[in-house]
């Protein structure tokens, strides 16, 4: 159990603020706290970097009418990852004197949007750098983006016929196209397509490895894996290929081993599996040349090493290392030449790209008041709940860690009894009223003073919600962060802003859903796993304004949102420096109207409209309200309908 923070303001440092937080190991240099006590992001300013406060580009979309919550992308981000993977792998390979080359892809279904797509094949070109595609649609998005001859699109997934059609043409038009075989049954479909076209395809086959992982995602890899073929049934592919007189056609070695793999020694484990396997093809007669590694390549979620959210415990420069090592070591010993490398890693890529910024609408803290005044015929249950918190407030007695104990227990007992009596007639509803406050106003005392007697709060359960506040931002889990609700995915967050003041309250974020999942109550922070983050108190009554950033977003929530609510696609922005290094906006896409959003759930607004004229109208011939304030309530109606989402400030 947390400690409450102390609800004074001591001196505080934007270095606590980045410790408490962590934003310097999650952040990997792309995120920092400013001297004005900001969340910075590092954007590129011709040839150096740029640091941009997260307040000053919300501060910037407010002026322009674009309303929290917003999800904020950052192009420079996406290509410095592509340059990290790239550059790691260029240098890896010259220092092992490696002779294959790398050309990563990026898989499209980690984050589908057409700007992302765009930016890897424009940016990525001068690496060669590639496309995987699992279905049709991703395929379409391949094909209508890469373009360039030396990069690979690789087709995984389940195929039928039109899919493999696509790619068959798209190779006869000069793209480095491979289909990968994952299931048994795909090579004669292949076959039979290509033998019609007059194409001699590209195939690479998947491999079910042995090596085992760890990690959430350690079952997507392994004998237990749903896609990829046995050792069994990738030596009947080879059989097939040679009767077919194609042996040629098999160029590619394929594995996945699992997203987020969190220790190095697993994956060279798998690289050397995979490396044994691929001097196997070519010792068979496959032309092969080319080994997939899959994905793996982690993101550290939470800044801590080994903890269950799979963050790792090595870099980029030790991954590409190490995978190069490994296959040049089996290569070298078979005299098999090297292959050349393809990863794909989707994860690593875009996880940074963007980050959601939300506001905080409302608290709610479990405070009892401190004015309570009882009967002298009050419950005698009642009277001693009263007598407790007097000993509190007026040190009639010596405080210490065994009588605070006594007083909580005392608590818990005459509140519950209270309850129990009430449920049998005995307590009216007000004495309940008064019992309930005096008891919340008893807790919150202790939790004040359990630090200066020794203490601690482990005996004392209840005491957890006295000592955590509920905020309630303005988002949906299930739209904006999908994985955090469906496999407790931990994500980075932060305040934007008051970094130079110590924050006072430990605090669960609620969204503004209707569903008591829709919460986040697991968070990384001071180097360790909490229930609860420490937040800076506010009083959203007074209109102050707070606002959140959840980072690490840009990997796979954008697209497996769920329309919980109806709360529909946030607001988006694009924020890049033009050459000046001003800040610039591009790419605003204002997030789903309530319109949009019922059309998605097959409702017809125009249908709706109607519908509510007709009522409004009959309210007007029964005299309840007036043809005026039907056409006022009319335009409320289709403003609405018009309108955001989410709460519009």
């Amino acid at each position: 159990m947390e400690k409450r923070p102390s609800s004074k303001a001591p001196a505080w440092s934007i270095d606590e603020s980045a410790n408490l937080y962590g934003i310097r190991e999650w952040g990997h240099g792309y995120f920092d706290v400013s001297a004005k006590g900001e969340v910075v992001v590092n954007l590129k300013d011709g040839g150096k970097t740029k640091p941009i406060s997260l307040a000053q580009v919300v501060s910037g979309l407010r002026d322009r009418g674009t309303q929290l919550p917003v999800l904020i992308r950052f192009g420079d981000l996406l290509r410095w990852r592509i340059d990290e993977l790239n550059e790691g792998f260029a240098g890896a390979i010259r220092e092992a004197k490696y002779q294959g080359v790398y050309r990563g892809v990026y898989p499209i279904k980690v984050n589908q949007q057409q700007e992302v797509i765009e930016e890897i094949t424009r940016y990525g070109r001068k690496y060669h750098y590639g496309l995987e595609a699992g279905s049709k649609p991703e395929l379409i998005a391949a094909l209508g983006y890469m373009h360039d001859p030396q990069a690979y699109i690789v087709c995984n997934g389940y195929k039928d016929e039109e899919f493999i059609d696509l790619a068959l043409y798209a190779q006869k038009m000069g793209l480095q196209v491979i289909l990968v075989l994952e299931m048994p049954t795909e090579l004669d479909l292949i076959l039979k397509r290509a033998k019609k076209m007059g194409v001699r395809p590209t195939l690479g086959v998947r491999f079910r490895l042995s090596t085992e992982s760890a990690g959430h995602w350690a079952g997507s890899g392994g004998d237990a894996s749903v896609f990829g073929l046995n050792i069994s049934q990738v030596m009947r592919v080879v059989d097939n290929l040679r009767e077919e007189g194609m042996l040629d056609c098999l160029r590619m070695l394929h594995y996945h081993q699992g997203s987020q793999i969190p220790n190095i020694r697993a994956i060279r484990s798998a690289a050397t599996e995979a490396a044994r396997v691929y001097v196997g093809l070519v010792q068979e007669g496959a032309r092969m040349g080319i080994l997939d590694l899959g994905g793996g390549l982690a993101v550290s979620y939470d800044g801590l090493k080994g903890t269950s959210s799979g963050s790792s415990d090595y870099g980029t420069k030790e991954y590409c290392a190490d995978v190069i090592e490994a296959i040049a070591e089996v290569t070298d010993e078979a005299a098999v030449p090297h292959p050349d490398l393809i990863t794909e890693s989707g994860r690593a890529i875009v996880a940074y790209y963007s980050v959601l910024v939300v506001n905080i609408l409302d608290i709610n803290r479990f405070e009892g008041a401190s004015d309570i005044q009882i009967d002298e015929d009050s419950p005698p249950l009642l009277q001693n709940l009263d007598a407790l918190k007097t000993e509190l407030q007026t040190g009639i007695k010596k405080l210490t860690r065994e009588r605070l104990q006594e007083i909580y227990n005392d608590a818990v007992y005459y509140r519950d009894k209270l309850r129990s009596e009430f449920s049998y007639g005995k307590v009216r509803l007000r004495e309940r009223s008064q019992g309930e406050e005096l008891y919340w106003n008893i807790l919150c005392w202790i939790s004040q003073k359990i630090e200066a007697v020794g203490g601690d709060i482990g005996q004392m359960s209840r005491l957890e919600h006295v000592l955590t506040d509920y905020y309630y931002a303005n988002f949906s889990v299930f739209q904006s962060l999908p994985d955090l609700w469906a496999i407790e995915q931990i994500f980075p967050v932060m305040p934007i802003h008051r970094l130079k003041e110590k924050p006072t309250r430990n605090v669960v974020l609620s969204d503004i859903t209707c569903d008591s999942d829709g919460k986040i109550n697991k968070f990384a922070h001071g180097g360790e796993l909490h229930p609860s983050l420490p937040l800076h108190d506010i009083n959203p009554e007074k209109g102050e304004d707070y606002m959140l950033g959840v980072f690490l977003v840009g990997a796979y929530q954008e697209t497996l949102g769920d329309l919980h609510n109806l709360l529909g696609d946030t607001n988006v922005v694009s924020v890049s420096l033009d050459t000046g290094g001003k800040l610039k906006y591009r790419n605003e896409l204002e997030g789903d109207t309530v319109a949009e959003v019922l059309s998605y759930v097959e409702y017809d607004p125009k249908q709706l409209v109607t519908r509510f004229r007709h009522l409004a109208e009959s309210a007007v011939v029964s005299k309840r309200i007036t043809p005026s304030e039907r056409r006022e309530i009319m335009n409320a109606f289709e403003a609405g309908l018009r309108g955001y989402t989410y709460f519009e400030s």
